[in-house]
């Protein structure tokens, strides 16, 4: 039979002492929160290390089928000695007839597709990926084909002249490669096409691109109306901006300025938004470019993630721009038309430079001129102390004149002697002329007078401290009319 159970014997008292009653449970002790700093930074370095690990390359490794593919450098011979850093030929081609009818009525682009290049650039990238130097090719540039053949009609060609743009029309991707690299002895490795529609989207998923101008841009070819002031542009009106011709007499040449301002604009933004230190976000960028583009067959994932590294360490300042040198307009050519005649050595200069992987100008030093839209010796001033400092006005007449604008040489005191913020008073029509001025006086108050006439007013305030050097930033004057990211954003 089964065991019975035995019964718990009762616990002694004198063996087992009466234990304390029991405590509720404690409540749990919240854990210690990191410093914000200290969360970011891991948050920063965990991003970057997935990024350029292989996170990024599985994110990207897909994206390369959207791009398609050209081969613009087959059964070439005799090209250019390889340089150092990377060399992109960027071809801006029309590619209209892939917008929807509602927006090309909107953007005015109307009329039926040139199929030749609208912009032609080389972007190097420097070995050490730290520079990117862009130099623009004007389309009307007179060049020289090698020999080739017509790939509309089939027709073989000698080399002859035409305009540079027209070498896409006659020969495609690779004509328009072997004509570059004929005029520039730079040797091209990759191809990079960018039509209307991948130019739009790329704008609109970064979030649209800010732009500065000092004046009414308007434009009726394109639609574009822009008035003085920042602006945030989206992709139509980007295209806009970037298509003008008829803003003013500069044409091509005044459109290419705009196009390296926004590249330099872009290029702070991206850098600047956090965009290349988020895989996902870098993907869909890529994915907005590449859907719309045509490459060569060696520009694929590598490439782009390569490009995002580097682009990570960029600054505005990082990035230097500059159309090629011109020696002569309406160079008339028989057969061909008005043509832009290079200026052959100091081309030769710069297209050196890019071989050598050397920067187009020296670097500037902090205390470097500011460029300023009118240059200060068409600007007359008259300046007035409004303190009771002795000798103030003097100071700043010198100051000003030794930074070549043209004051009276005969400052006086001011009806009021009490001025703490330094004031540029000048009548609206000089509006361009009195942002000049008022560059070179940092902090300075700029005032409109109806009436004053063509002579600017300096009112010399308690705020005053010293002129800076400004020069203008006519494309046409200094080393080459180079100029950095940083100096024609809207920064």
């Amino acid at each position: 039979m089964p065991t019975p159970p035995r019964s718990p014997r009762p616990r002694s008292s004198s063996r087992h002492p009466a234990r304390p009653p029991r405590r509720g449970p404690r409540p749990p002790v919240p854990p210690r929160r990191k410093p914000r700093w200290a969360m970011r930074t891991v948050t920063t370095l965990s991003v970057v290390v997935l990024a350029s690990a292989g996170i990024g390359h599985a994110v990207l490794s897909s994206l390369g089928e959207d791009i398609t593919r050209v081969d613009p450098f087959r059964d070439m011979k005799n090209r250019p000695e390889a340089g150092h850093g990377m060399n992109i030929l960027l071809v801006g081609t029309d590619g209209r007839e892939r917008l929807g009818r509602a927006e090309r009525e909107k953007y005015r682009l109307g009329g039926a597709p040139c199929h030749c290049t609208d912009t032609i650039m080389i972007v190097h990238i420097s070995e050490n990926r730290d520079r990117a130097s862009v130099v623009s090719l004007p389309r009307d540039s007179y060049a020289e084909t090698p020999p080739h053949t017509d790939r509309v009609s089939g027709e073989q060609h000698h080399g002859h002249p035409l305009k540079l743009n027209a070498a896409y029309a006659e020969g495609g991707p690779r004509l328009t490669v072997r004509t570059v690299e004929k005029m520039t002895r730079v040797k091209i490795d990759h191809y990079l096409e960018v039509d209307f529609t991948s130019f739009m989207k790329t704008v609109d998923v970064v979030g649209g691109v800010q732009i500065c101008t000092d004046r009414h841009l308007k434009d009726s070819h394109t639609g574009l109306d822009l008035p003085a002031g920042r602006h945030t542009l989206k992709g139509g009106e980007a295209l806009q901006y970037v298509r003008a011709r008829y803003v003013d007499g500069a044409s091509d040449l005044g459109r290419m300025k705009r196009q390296q301002h926004f590249m330099a604009a872009l290029v702070d933004r991206a850098t600047s938004s956090g965009i290349l230190l988020n895989p996902m976000k870098f993907r869909d960028v890529t994915r907005a470019v590449l859907g719309s583009v045509r490459a060569d067959k060696g520009f694929g994932t590598g490439e782009l993630l390569d490009l995002g590294r580097a682009m990570r360490n960029f600054s505005p300042s990082s990035s230097e721009f500059m159309t090629v040198p011109i020696a002569r307009m309406g160079y008339a050519v028989k057969g061909v038309g008005s043509t832009l005649k290079w200026d052959t050595a100091k081309a030769e200069q710069i297209f050196d430079a890019l071989r050598r992987d050397q920067p187009l100008t020296l670097r500037r030093s902090p205390d470097a001129a500011l460029r300023v839209p009118v240059d200060p010796r068409q600007i007359r001033v008259q300046v007035e102390n409004g303190t009771p400092t002795a000798g103030l006005g003097r100071r700043v007449d010198a100051a000003l004149a030794a930074t070549g604008f043209r004051t009276t040489r005969v400052p006086a005191n001011a009806a009021e002697r009490n001025v703490r913020r330094t004031v540029v008073a000048h009548d609206p029509r000089w509006d361009r002329s009195a942002k000049s001025l008022a560059a070179a006086l940092p902090g300075s108050e700029l005032r409109a007078v109806k009436g004053q006439g063509p002579t600017l007013k300096v009112i010399a305030g308690t705020d005053f401290v010293k002129v800076r050097k400004v020069r203008a930033e006519d494309p046409g004057q200094g080393e080459f009319g180079v100029v950095r990211g940083d100096e024609v954003n809207c920064s």
